[in-house]
């Protein structure tokens, strides 16, 4: 089954905006926005949800700061128990800092190693643009259109809204 993909370049951000308004207002679905900064007053359009990312962050930070505590026991106590000045070979508040430590760095880089698989951006891979404009300072409106929509609407539209430039392809 092929769909129909438009894409509606722009040189204003209100423009965008109000097009992306318009668009969702008469029952285009619109797939994805590209600009050159973050806009935030977008996402409601998307319908993004919140970020999970804060939820991996946590639970890399609780593996990290398990292992380097388990690590830290069983080296002072297991494997090469030293009585180092009268302490205790478990001593917890000695292996505070190195947990805090551990705990950081798990976190950031499985958020960042989390955030790449979930963006599908590894090395090697080529970059798939849905417009040459994207790369330009150009807002980008990318939208599909249902079997029994008219494109010609969708274009009237966009050309209200100041659109500089509008594409059409076909992807199954």
């Amino acid at each position: 089954m092929t769909r129909r993909i438009i894409l509606a370049v722009f040189e204003d951000e209100a423009d965008l905006v109000k097009a992306a308004d318009a668009a969702k207002a008469g029952g285009w679905q619109i797939m994805d926005i590209f600009s050159p900064y973050p806009l935030h007053q977008t996402a409601h359009l998307l319908n993004l949800g919140r970020s999970r990312l804060a939820k991996a962050a946590f639970v890399f930070g609780a593996l990290g700061a398990a292992f380097a505590l388990w690590f830290q026991f069983w080296v002072s106590a297991w494997d090469w128990p030293i009585n180092v000045g009268g302490r205790p070979w478990n001593s917890l508040p000695a292996f505070v800092p190195v947990t805090f430590e551990m705990m950081v760095l798990c976190a950031g880089l499985g958020v960042v190693l989390s955030w790449l698989v979930v963006s599908r951006l590894y090395p090697g891979k080529s970059p798939q643009l849905a417009s040459h404009s994207v790369t330009d300072h150009c807002f980008v409106l990318q939208v599909q259109s249902g079997p029994e929509a008219d494109a010609s609407t969708i274009r009237q539209l966009f050309a209200e809204c100041h659109a500089s430039d509008v594409e059409e392809s076909e992807v199954e």
